[in-house]
Parts: C-alpha cells; structure tokens; sequence
C-alpha cells in the first residue's frame, strides 16, 4: 500500500493528496460492478416481476415508487453518519460497502420468489435501501481518496464498472434461455431464467463491494482535513439562514392544498405522492426549530438549505436527466414487447421475447457506457466538463426519441448508443462538478443531498407518468419514452449555468496510468 491509502502522520495544511495509480483507483471502484449488478437486475427485471404477479399498466409507476422513495430517506443518512465514522479497521465509508452488501444479496434472492405482488413490492423497497447503503458512500470515497484533478478519473472507473457489471446483469435472462433454461412460467410465476440471474446477482455483488473493502485503506479524519482541498473554495451561500417561525410554512400550505385538491377533483391517486413530499418537507423545517442543533435532522436541513450554487443549478439538471431515466427503466418493456414484439399479455412467449430483448438493449447501452467511460475523460480534457455533458445527455436524448420511428427491434441498438453516453456522464460528469465545491468534512452528507435531486425526480415521473400515459399519451408506454427524451435533451441545455470548475483536469484514467 501506498502512503496514499495507508494510515499517516497529518500532513501539513497545505499539502495535497498524492496522486493514485491506476490500480488503486481501481480497487476503489470495484465494489461499483457488484452495485450495478444489482441495480441492473432491478432495472430491467422489476416491471417484468410486477406484471408477471398481476400487476396493471398504470399500477406498475407507483409500484416502483419504493425505489426512489427509500434513496431520499436513506442517502442523506448514510452520508451523515459515514462522515462521522471512523473504524480501527474498516475506515470511514468501508463499513456502510459491507452492510449495504449484505442486506442487498439477500434481498436479490428473495425477490424472485416473492409469492405475491406486495411482498415483490416490499422486497424492491428492502433492496434498494440496501444498495443505497452501499452506494452513496460510494461517490464521497472517491472524494475523500482522490486529489481533485483525478476525480474525474475516478467517476469515470465507477462508470465503467457500471456499465461493466450492467451489461452482464442485463442479458442474463437472455443468456440463460440461449442455454435452454425456461423462459416461460405458469401465469403468476417467475420465469426460472430471472429467478437464476437474481441468485447470481447477489453473488456477484456481495463479492465485488468485498473486493473494495478489503483491498482499500481510508485517510483518517485528522488526516484528510489538513490537506489543501479539504475547504474548497465555493461561490455562495456557505451558511444556512436562521430558520425563523415561518420556516416551511410555504410548503405546508402548498402540499395541504395540493392533498385538497386532488381529493376535492378526484385526480390521480398517486399525485398525493407529490403533495405529501411538500407538506413532508414544510413540516421538517418547523419540526427542526424545536430540536437540539447537535441533532441529525438538524445539521441535514441545515446543509440542505446552505447548499452551494453549483449544486443548486447541477440539481436542475439532475432532476431533467433521471425524470427520462426512471421513464425509461419503467416503460421500455411494454414499448417493445407491445410496439416491435406485438404483444402486451405478460404470459405470452412474444411478450417474454420482448422482455428478454429489452434485457439485451439495457446490456448495450451499458456497454457503451464502459465504452464512453474510457472516452469522457478525453472529451472533457478537450471540451470541458460542461460541453462534454451537454452532447452525451443529448445523444442519450435523441436515443430515447428514436424509439417513435424504429420499428426494427435490432435497430433500437443504435438508439441505445446514445443512451449509453447519456448514462456514462450522468454517473460522472456532475459528480465532478459537484466535488470540487464540497469540503471535506461534509462529502458524504453533500453526496446523500445531492442524490434527493437523482429520486425526487424518479418520485415525479412514479406520480405523473400513469396519469399521463392515460391522459394525455394514449396509453402507449412508446410516448412515454418520447417525453423522457426531450427531458435527457433539457437537461443538457441546463448545464450550460454551471459554473466550470477552475482546476484544470487532465485525461483521467490514462493520466491516473502514469
């Protein structure tokens, strides 16, 4: 090990992190493979699960709500308490990778026999708040471990860590029926090839996030203060307001009303869902104000309401860019097995055909995300950060469209082309942004408030796109499709107000090589 990963004696003020080789770098990374194993699964196999146990078109977004829901309690917690840690052994972040791990591989085999459509649901809500635990501190350790020019490097290795294991995970079941494993099951049952990429999943990702912690060392708290970049400096506000007897009254009033009308009109239930989250967040604020300031609640409303203004304006894109995510992981199954496979009747061999093909468009547009992992750093030595952004979200944008007019389902290929240059940035690019106007005493809560910007806009599209598929999309999951490409497409128009950060960041992963 070198003195970069090793327990030492507190370098000066202002010092700065030595550079890592390629190799700790990846170490570091390598739990992200076993994350996105997960998630993979998760993503492509849920909607499939859910209708397979009976579930309606218009049931399966709120169904799914238990996903981003549990990321927005969850990451600011683990990124708090993940500051605070430090274990003799396990280090500062390394014992939320091993919890996360655990509880995740468990819950990877029991979702696939889940003998009913709650017990699946409640099984996505044990899952994703696993992985959670596992992830967030994820992105701070990159934070904490790297130097700032080579942090772009860094996002870029968990981004071709995703799109490794994603690929892999995603054309399971595909894999499995080409080696005769049955692809087809009695109606209400799991066909045996996601049961069997499920159990795999979970080995594979308890393995790889073990992989990590066992091969990686973390700087002491003392010792990652003193370096140079631990205050960086940020362009406002540094210091939340004081929190007067109004705090949150707005929002109170705003969701309260929102919960009237929508009984009042008889609008969709699942709009509830949005007013709840505005009254939740109004009655937070007051709740705070009566709390001891040392308190949890308190320090993340605190830092919530003190965020730096390159995170205020990376949330806006953020919300653009998983709003046409989240739309896309929902509904691609039943676009293509309805649109390409012509078929909607989840017991069918045609519409299992088309499930299993989305599993294999889901596995190449990760793929390419390996692939545009290796290319970002380059682009952004030559573009910048910003610019870099802007064309892979709207290639990912334009991916997303073309499902209109491709009627040929081996074409969607080249529309997941885009996707995956899309998904590569998003797990990059404004992480790295972001990063560098983050101290580091405060990575980990920062990173878990940054994420509410990655699933309140999950929780948006879980609320509106049911009622927009029937109000306004003529029930074709494909248009839903169609909005979150003009979303991907915003979203990069949005990134043009970020500010590009001023440390000069060299070609990544080929300069951590060196």
């Amino acid at each position: 090990m070198t003195s970069a990963t090793t327990a030492a004696s507190a370098p000066s003020p202002s010092a700065r992190k030595p550079t890592l080789s390629f190799w700790h770098i990846w170490n570091m990374c390598f739990g992200f493979l076993g994350i996105q194993f997960g998630f993979a699964l998760q993503n492509a196999n849920v909607s499939r699960i859910f209708r397979t146990l009976g579930a309606d078109m218009d049931l399966v977004p709120g169904l799914w709500i238990a996903a981003p829901l549990t990321g927005l309690l969850i990451q600011p917690v683990i990124g708090y308490l993940s500051d605070r840690t430090w274990h003799p052994r396990l280090g500062r972040r390394r014992p939320y990778f091993l919890a996360g791990a655990i509880l995740a591989s468990l819950a990877l085999f029991v979702m696939p026999n889940s003998p009913g459509l709650w017990i699946a649901a409640g099984t996505l809500w044990v899952l994703d708040a696993s992985i959670n635990v596992a992830m967030e501190p994820f992105r701070a350790f990159v934070g904490d471990q790297l130097p700032p020019p080579q942090r772009p490097a860094g996002y870029a290795m968990q981004s071709f860590f995703i799109g490794v294991g994603a690929v892999v995970a995603s054309m399971l079941p595909w894999l499995l029926t080409q080696v005769g494993v049955s692809n087809t099951a009695d109606p209400g049952e799991v066909p045996d090839t996601v049961r069997y990429a499920f159990y795999f999943g979970g080995a594979v990702l308890f393995l790889a996030i073990g992989w990590t912690v066992l091969r990686t060392r973390e700087y002491p708290p003392e010792q990652l203060l003193a370096f140079a970049d631990a205050r960086p400096v940020v362009d406002g506000p540094v210091s939340a307001p004081a929190a007067g007897p109004a705090a949150g009254l707005g929002w109170v009033v705003a969701g309260a009303a929102g919960i009237a009308a929508i009984a009042w009109f008889g609008w969709d239930r699942m709009l509830y869902v949005l007013a709840g989250m505005l009254l939740a967040y109004g009655l937070l604020q007051q709740l705070v104000r009566f709390m001891p300031p040392e308190w949890m609640p308190v320090s993340i409303v605190r830092d919530l309401r003190a965020m730096p203004i390159m995170m205020r304006r990376l949330a806006v894109v953020q919300f653009f860019s998983w709003f046409a995510l989240f739309a896309m992981w929902i509904f691609t199954t039943d676009a293509v097995a309805d649109v390409h496979f012509g078929s909607s009747d989840t017991a069918s061999a045609a519409y299992n055909e088309g499930a299993n093909w989305v599993g294999v468009l889901f596995a190449a547009y990760n793929g390419f995300a390996a692939l545009a992992a290796i290319v970002i750093p380059w682009m952004v030595a030559r573009w910048g950060l910003r610019v870099s952004h802007l064309v892979n979200v709207g290639l990912g944008g334009l991916g997303l469209l073309s499902f209109l007019w491709i009627r040929d389902p081996h074409w969607l290929l080249l529309s997941m082309l885009g996707v995956g240059f899309a998904w590569a940035s998003i797990l990059s690019l404004p992480y790295a942004l972001l990063s560098d106007s983050l101290p580091a005493d405060k990575m980990g809560v920062y990173m878990g408030i940054f994420n509410f910007f990655i699933v309140i806009p999950q929780l948006v599209a879980a609320s509106l796109l049911g009622f927009l598929l029937r109000a306004f999309l003529g029930g074709e999951p494909v248009n839903a499709l169609a909005v979150g490409g003009v979303s991907m497409i915003i979203a990069g128009l949005c990134v043009l107000r970020v500010r590009e950060p001023a440390v000069a960041h060299p070609a990544g992963i080929a300069e951590a090589a060196r």
